[in-house]
């Protein structure tokens, strides 16, 4: 959107956002804080005659081997008012490898300098929202992208460290000067008290930054983060796409020709495509391990349909803190709440951050800690997930009528036998569960007598004989029965952005707070996948090397389903869907095997709420029909705003 457009808007902000909370007076109220009035701030620094300067913070890191320290390029928006009073603020820092390549936001906006290089436009509302609320904005570009030197290394120590600069350069623990060499010193003007936010890579450095303990850090919002770059580039061995980590430095860099060719060859040889093994470049990636030194309270968001950044992501790193924290769970897939559910959104990040970064005592920390879309419009607030009523559940796997099996029951005997189809689409291979489709084997549950919930991480322990050394292994759970969903495999992830506008902070004209309305993409379907999950069977017994398959022999292999949170309607049928490569999702390096499943020795494990009912010995008929409004998911999906 054109700031021109909004050169005679000065402030515009949507009513009701940021609504007085009854809680008590704060001590820096009482010591006469002009941003916090009745328990929140409220804005009343101009954010037209804000402070907006450019520093590059300086770092014990070289991995562009030039002999001389990388440098993080950081671009500020402060309020100018608080500075002359002589009162520090608090920091909302943004670091990003999207500033000048791709984007962010909806509407995938880019920094903006003027004719000297100081920023004019920060991309997103944060600035224009929080500034005049008594906040800084700072956006830093990550090492090696746009104005910053260094050379990204996608998740690595290079990335994660250069974040970390900056916090520790806010607390006064490090030096930063600005374009003419100068000295610039952060905590003239703030507390050092910092939170990171962003969506997909930018959350994912917020977790990374979190994992080192550094002090300062007191809140992160990680938006559809990684935790583990291992889990987002490869599928328990499975791989997503050849050359991938190459390929997001490629997407990201702003480095001159051959400056960072050392680290691309370091990508290429660490990530391993040609094992699929978790080595110690992975490790150098995973955060989880490190979930134990957070300090920061966390406030995460993610799609519960998010097949870019899947939900493994989310899941694993919050069942491993011990902060305060809160969880957003929309039915969106790769998609900001804030384009989701915009009022709600701000209001709670609004009070988020007043409660960790302000320090007001507002009762956030006492509300629902989790908030679920359990469908389209419809969201409910719970104490905990995954849902305390959740109990696993062991579902027998029956022979049903020799094509068809059944979930549910007593453990069935035979055995199923297919050929690997790497040409079989998810739709084909959940389309017709009561059909025989070669290179697939399915199950279905009885008709629900009453609705369920699947609240947690599913998982299927399949035991089979594979006639090659390794076999992928690919499961999905379906919903059979027709309901309106969100249509978050459609173009925009389950939302439709709209012609309308609403604001949301102060503008200038060059930066204005507007953003384009959106509303949820919603379909009537007679079926939807609620999770899926892929297992390189060589991989069974660790990630961290490959364990081959001998003919003949049986094997019990997990195939770990993606975590979930959804409701399955009373009459709706639960279907198993389980195949060998899967050519949408990932890029199959092993195909053409032929796999026995016993099925007594099977079974599927669901975090259930309620009970599937007893299936009969034949199970019952389900049709289903494509829909014309969905577009088939695509193979490669890569890490992009």
């Amino acid at each position: 959107m054109s700031g021109l457009r909004m050169r005679g808007l000065v402030v515009a902000v949507v009513a009701g956002v940021g609504a007085t909370l009854t809680v008590a007076v704060a001590p820096a109220e009482a010591a006469g804080t002009p941003h916090i009035r009745a328990g929140q701030t409220v804005p009343v620094y101009s954010y037209e005659n804000a402070v907006r300067e450019s520093v590059w913070v300086h770092t014990t890191l070289d991995n562009d081997l030039d002999g001389v320290p990388d440098r993080v390029a950081v671009d500020i928006v402060r309020p100018r008012e608080a500075a002359d009073r002589r009162i520090k603020v608090p920091v909302i820092l943004e670091a990003s490898p999207y500033y000048s390549c791709c984007g962010r936001g909806n509407e995938s906006e880019l920094k903006q300098y003027d004719a000297n290089g100081t920023i004019t436009k920060q991309p997103l509302y944060y600035d224009n929202y929080f500034v005049p609320r008594g906040y800084a904005f700072v956006a830093a570009d990550l090492a090696g992208t746009n104005r910053s030197t260094g050379c990204m290394d996608v998740g690595g120590r290079e990335e994660v460290l250069s974040a970390k600069a900056v916090v520790d350069w806010l607390n006064g623990r490090g030096r930063a000067t600005y374009a003419d060499g100068t000295p610039a010193v952060a905590t003239r003007w703030t507390n050092g008290r910092t939170g990171m936010i962003g969506k997909s890579w930018d959350g994912s450095v917020a977790n990374g930054v979190a994992a080192t303990g550094v002090e300062g850090l007191e809140t992160i919002v990680p938006i559809s983060a990684i935790s583990s770059w291992y889990d987002y580039q490869r599928y328990n061995g499975v791989l997503r796409s050849e050359d991938y980590p190459e390929y997001l430095h490629r997407v990201v860099n702003g480095r001159p020709a051959g400056v960072c060719d050392p680290v691309v060859k370091q990508l290429d040889e660490g990530s391993d495509d040609a094992t699929g093994n978790y080595n110690a470049y992975w490790a150098a990636r995973d955060y989880r391990p490190n979930a134990h030194r957070v300090k920061a309270s966390v406030f995460i968001a993610h799609g519960i349909n998010d097949t870019n950044v899947t939900t493994t992501q989310f899941a694993q790193w919050w069942n491993r803190l011990n902060v305060p924290k809160k969880l957003w769970l929309p039915q969106q897939g790769h998609v900001d709440p804030f384009d989701i559910r915009r009022g709600e959104w701000v209001e709670t990040l609004h009070k988020w951050f007043d409660r960790w970064l302000q320090g007001l005592r507002n009762g956030i920390e006492r509300e629902p800690q989790v908030t679920i879309e359990t469908a389209p419009g419809t969201w409910v607030d719970e104490r905990t997930w995954p849902a305390a009523a959740a109990r696993k559940t062991k579902v027998a796997l029956g022979d049903g009528n020799g094509t068809t099996g059944t979930l549910g029951g007593r453990s069935g005997s035979g055995f199923r036998t297919w050929t690997d189809n790497p040409d079989l689409s998810e739709a084909a291979a959940v389309g017709t569960p009561g059909a025989a489709v070669p290179g697939r084997v399915a199950f279905l549950s009885g008709p629900l007598t009453q609705g369920v919930r699947i609240s947690g991480t599913p998982a299927v322990s399949l035991r089979v004989q594979v006639d090659r050394p390794t076999t992928e292994l690919t499961a999905r759970l379906v919903d059979y029965g027709t309901a309106t969903r969100v249509n978050y495999q459609a173009r925009g992830e389950g939302i439709t952005t709209l012609t309308t506008e609403s604001c949301w902070g102060a503008s200038t004209a060059a930066d204005d707070a507007c953003y384009r309305d959106t509303a949820e993409n919603v379909v009537t379907s007679d079926h939807a996948i609620v999770t899926r999950g892929w297992q390189d069977a060589a991989h069974r017994v660790s990630l961290r090397f490959v364990t081959p398959l001998h003919p003949g022999r049986w094997y019990d292999v997990t195939v770990p389903l993606q975590a979930t949170d959804q409701r399955i309607a009373a009459g709706h049928v639960l279907g198993l869907i389980v195949q060998a490569s899967d050519n949408e999702y990932s890029t199959p390096q092993s195909t053409g095997a032929t796999i026995r499943l016993d099925l007594r020795h099977s079974s599927l494990t669901l975090p259930l709420v309620g009970k599937l009912p007893t299936p009969g010995a034949t199970a019952p008929a389900v049709t289903t029909a494509p829909s014309a409004n969905r577009s088939a998911p695509q193979r490669f999906q890569p890490l992009l705003p």
